[in-house]
């Protein structure tokens, strides 16, 4: 979930149509509202770019559509290196709601890891809740995977312009914040298929899961959800946090569900799980500290394999905000550590 700092100036960009509706049901003030007839509205707070804009030296990024009849599509990433590279498959955040690859945020911060820590990446734009409540975007990034897979083994000609670049035996899921969440939940899909992992994605072979600030709830509050102050404009506030879970939840779920709260049935239920190797990065500052250290335990506890790093000083979704004097070190760090990951 990027945590975005919103001026609710921007109210008045909330669409031409908004006196044809009636009875706003949920809303986040300037980022999403929500009626009683099912539109939603999501206020332009962040630009959207081409992916040909304000991209690192040596990275050249496309657009590709996925699935037509759905409009699935993904930005591309990749940097002019030599020889084959790992591939990422990155989700962004925005609470399952808001949010997209084509943000410049991420535009940004995507061209720059492509190119620090020398990978391809495609940044998928997974269908938004509360019009696709999970597991939509869940389906999105299994197809998105199966989809690599079909182009790799038909030797695809339209596509390999980035194929020849990918060392698919060398394959993560990455996000941050609810995209965290998503590249979770379909790695944990992938390992309970009823079949191996290596035989559902093959070629593909997936070596790892990023995991920055992942978001994670419950119906129990831990303490840095209920005392880690916030900025002021911040989004992120637990009430914020409740009700993107309420919009993207299925009807009626509360968030002990499984897909919000991993840990809800008890750490032992992850043990039967075939994870991949995890890195997962925390800010100190975040709201959703201790949940993250609760997770990272807790996979630990079971035998997971999982890496924790913590940014000292900053808060969610730092590395795309820029919103402290830390950020841009703390950035520095986190592409350091990424790229120390993938090519361990």
């Amino acid at each position: 979930m990027a945590v975005i700092s919103f001026d609710p100036r921007f109210n008045h960009q909330v669409g031409k149509n908004n006196n044809q509706h009636e009875g706003v049901v949920e809303e986040i003030e300037g980022l999403i509202r929500v009626y009683i007839d099912g539109h939603v509205e999501r206020p332009p707070i962040v630009s959207i770019v081409p992916c040909t804009m304000s991209l690192e030296r040596g990275v050249t990024a496309k657009d590709v559509v996925i699935d037509k009849c759905t409009g699935l599509w993904a930005r591309m990433y990749f940097p002019s290196c030599l020889g084959k590279l790992p591939l990422l498959v990155f989700f962004h955040g925005g609470g399952f709601c808001i949010g997209s690859a084509a943000w410049s945020c991420y535009n940004e911060f995507l061209s720059n890891l492509a190119s620090k820590a020398n990978c391809v990446i495609i940044s998928l734009n997974y269908h938004l809740a509360p019009e696709n409540r999970l597991p939509a975007a869940y389906e999105d990034g299994l197809n998105t995977l199966m989809w690599v897979k079909q182009q790799a083994l038909s030797g695809s000609r339209e596509h390999k312009w980035w194929l020849k670049h990918c060392n698919l035996s060398s394959v993560y899921l990455a996000g941050d914040s609810a995209g965290a969440n998503i590249a979770y939940n379909v790695a944990n899909r992938l390992g309970t298929s009823g079949t191996s992992e290596s035989t559902s994605i093959r070629p593909l072979c997936l070596k790892g899961m990023i995991l920055i600030q992942p978001f994670f709830g419950g119906e129990g509050r831990t303490w840095s959800e209920k005392h880690i102050d916030q900025p002021p404009n911040s989004a992120l506030t637990l009430s914020i946090s409740d009700t993107y879970w309420r919009l993207s939840l299925p009807s009626g779920a509360n968030q002990d569900h499984p897909w919000c709260n991993p840990l809800a049935n008890g750490a032992d239920k992850l043990r039967d799980l075939r994870l991949p190797t995890t890195m997962v990065c925390i800010s100190e500052m975040d709201m959703l500290k201790d949940r993250n250290l609760e997770f990272c335990n807790a996979l630990s506890s079971v035998g997971k394999r999982v890496e924790t790093v913590m940014h000292k000083g900053v808060g969610h979704s730092f590395q795309i905000l820029h919103n402290s004097p830390l950020s841009q070190p703390r950035l520095h760090e986190m592409m350091s550590q990424i790229k120390a990951f993938i090519n361990e």
